[in-house]
């Protein structure tokens, strides 16, 4: 009997631990560079906000919502989006946040952050007054609408109920089974931009927030200055390597040359005469001038053809 008893007790305890988790919240889910904080065990229970286009989550304690095909939380003073109810989440910059996101009253925050103490309970946050008159000039009107004129809601993704636990899938298998099981598109054109972002294009890089302007894609066309440049000609290189005169000795002729050695010799007759003068007269008898000792070999033979004759 003892037995039953604590099989029955053990048995409520694990029922317990079910229900609570079905209904809370709890501290986990983690992206790249991004963490929110939130963690869904289940599909969240969807209740609609009396004339809004929205549902919130009144069993979560978590400012938790849906519209126009996208999950919204406004966690730790910034606004989440996602196509898949437990993220992984975008990040959404104040500015291109929908203007029915930021109309919800108050009262359907259910963990409303300290700064909305004192503000009307059935009457939307003080976006201006949190974020700042630039944000409020650039939002101007956010929160003056017809209320007759206010969009239906858009159908909730319940085919995501089969999807919990471990069986929560991957960001890559996401965008496959939402395009499969989810046809209504945004009307919303904010909406639409991070609907297309996420869903159609995939889910943005880790450092890339929603709403943030990408870097243009760089056409065909647009190549690397370095790899358009076209080939060093051959041509250029040869003429680096050539001296920067050229060898007239070479390339002109022998009226040239003359000329040539008659300039040269120049500077050696005004510097020596007399040795200029020895060495004339060498050449033209046919012999070589040594400069060393003053005379030319061909005087050498003259004078050696002397001393015959006077032996």
């Amino acid at each position: 009997m003892l037995k039953i008893r604590y099989g029955l007790i053990a048995m409520w305890m694990l029922l317990s631990a079910v229900v609570s988790a079905e209904a809370q919240v709890s501290v986990g889910i983690s992206l790249p560079n991004v963490s929110i904080g939130i963690n869904l065990p289940l599909y969240p229970e969807l209740a609609p906000v009396p004339g809004y286009p929205v549902y919130y989550a009144p069993q979560l304690n978590a400012n938790y919502f849906f519209y126009d095909g996208m999950y919204w939380v406004y966690q730790d003073d910034d606004w989440y989006a996602s196509s898949w109810y437990n993220g992984p989440w975008g990040y959404v910059r104040p500015e291109v946040v929908p203007l029915y996101i930021l109309r919800i009253p108050v009262r359907y925050y259910r963990q409303p952050p300290v700064y909305f103490r004192g503000w009307r309970q059935n009457s939307p946050p003080r976006w201006g007054q949190h974020w700042g008159h630039e944000w409020e000039q650039h939002r101007s009107g956010w929160d003056k609408w017809n209320r007759k004129s206010a969009p239906a809601r858009a159908p909730l993704p319940v085919y995501q109920r089969q999807y919990s636990g471990d069986r929560y899938p991957r960001a890559e298998q996401q965008h496959t089974l939402h395009n499969q099981h989810y046809r209504y598109q945004p009307r919303d054109r904010a909406v639409r931009e991070h609907y297309n972002q996420r869903v159609t294009h995939g889910a943005p890089a880790p450092a890339q927030r929603v709403g943030q302007e990408a870097p243009p894609a760089r056409s065909p066309r647009q190549q690397d200055p370095q790899r358009s440049m076209p080939p060093r000609q051959r041509g250029s290189d040869d003429a680096r390597s050539q001296p920067p005169y050229p060898n007239t000795h070479q390339q002109r002729g022998p009226a040239h040359q003359e000329q040539r050695q008659q300039q040269e010799a120049e500077p050696r007759k005004q510097q020596s005469p007399r040795g200029y003068d020895q060495e004339q007269r060498s050449q033209e008898r046919g012999g070589s001038y040594d400069s060393n000792r003053g005379h030319g070999q061909g005087q050498n033979k003259d004078d050696d053809r002397e001393r015959g004759r006077n032996h």
